[in-house]
């Protein structure tokens, strides 16, 4: 069996780069959004395609691929979460869950002998318990043995704290040889946000510097933002702006309000929260620099994630918070393909 890897809902590449660093061979890879692929094929490989999973056909994947049904290694992807987070509101009922389903689906198709499915960790609560338990079922059935987990990036060298719902399937000829991969640091070891990107020029102060580093670019933000942004400490959040400043909504307390994280500061000696897409605005989240009052730049961001320097992201500034806060960091993607290379 060949080492070819298929990479659904690839975005940007985070799980692709990692999967290629351990020494898989990721061949073929799609996702809906046009940017993310244009990104993903500059930097991963010239072998993603910009296609909704609906218009994927087994025939024409296999064909692309050169190999046979049950001939592929690993079929990888991060189905879209956002109908299982919890910080989402509305109905239970959300047509990008139906995804996950797909991709159950197809696995079986493919029938390789590992598949690797990332998620958010809401995918075991009240929203994604009753979608994973039928995909587990329904790769159960087709003979894969199961493992899950959720998996800490912090535990494995990214300067973020970003939990992750991982399901591996394993097509095992009797015991099952998959185990997850042992955490390479600890809370005493983790890498931190000034580990990451305190040795970047700002690119507000040093645009000659800035430059060598693509998508580290500043952000626009309003001075009455950078005002609001001068009160707060590394590692806080909205709570320290004076009343008079804050926004109507924000006058009350955090417990109340919630969101505490809002016009937040990075801390520097300890790894970032969560970069999310809404990484380009500290109006989302703790998204501003820990020294200076601006946001984040995008090369920041990717950083945090654990992309190397020479990974450029392509599209606007959305496009790119987008790309960068979906993606499965690197490092953490290359434990898990290693962990499978020596399960085989």
């Amino acid at each position: 069996m060949s080492n070819a890897v298929i990479d659904c809902f690839c975005g940007a590449g985070g799980l692709s780069l990692g999967l290629k660093a351990a020494g898989l061979d990721v061949r073929w890879a799609f996702d809906a959004s046009e940017p993310a692929i244009e990104t993903y094929n500059l930097n991963v490989g010239n072998h993603g395609v910009c296609k909704k999973a609906e218009d994927i056909t087994l025939s024409g994947v296999l064909r692309d691929l050169g190999i046979k049904k049950g001939e592929c290694f690993l079929v990888a992807g991060g189905p879209p979460c956002q109908g299982f987070s919890r910080q989402r509101r509305g109905e239970d009922v959300d047509p990008r869950n139906d995804m996950v389903h797909w991709f159950a689906e197809f696995v079986v198709k493919v029938r390789p002998r590992y598949f690797l499915m990332e998620n958010v960790p809401a995918l075991r609560g009240p929203r994604g318990g009753v979608h994973l338990r039928a995909i587990a079922a329904k790769t159960a059935e087709a003979g894969y043995i199961l493992h899950d987990t959720i998996l800490n990036a912090a535990d494995y060298g990214v300067p973020q704290f970003r939990k992750r719902f991982f399901l591996v399937g394993e097509l095992a000829d009797g015991l099952a040889k998959f185990e997850f991969p042992k955490p390479t640091h600890t809370s005493s070891s983790y890498a931190t946000v000034r580990d990451a990107i305190g040795g970047l020029p700002d690119p507000e102060t040093d645009d000659s510097k800035a430059a060598l580093y693509p998508n580290h670019e500043a952000g626009n933000v309003s001075e009455l933002n950078r005002l609001r942004l001068s009160h707060v400490p590394p590692g806080g959040g909205r709570e320290y702006i004076p009343d008079a400043l804050k926004l109507d909504c924000h006058r009350v307390s955090v417990e109340v309000a919630g969101h505490r994280n809002v016009y937040g500061r990075l801390p520097w000696d300890k790894p970032a929260n969560t970069i999310t897409t809404k990484c380009n605005s500290f109006t989302r989240g703790m998204f501003g620099h820990p020294r200076a009052n601006r946001n984040i730049t995008m090369r920041e961001a990717a950083r945090l994630q654990g992309f190397p320097d020479d990974f450029v992201f392509l599209g606007n500034r959305v496009d790119v918070a987008h790309q960068v806060g979906n993606a499965v960091p690197p490092p953490l993607a290359a434990a898990l393909g290693r962990a499978l290379l020596q399960a085989r």
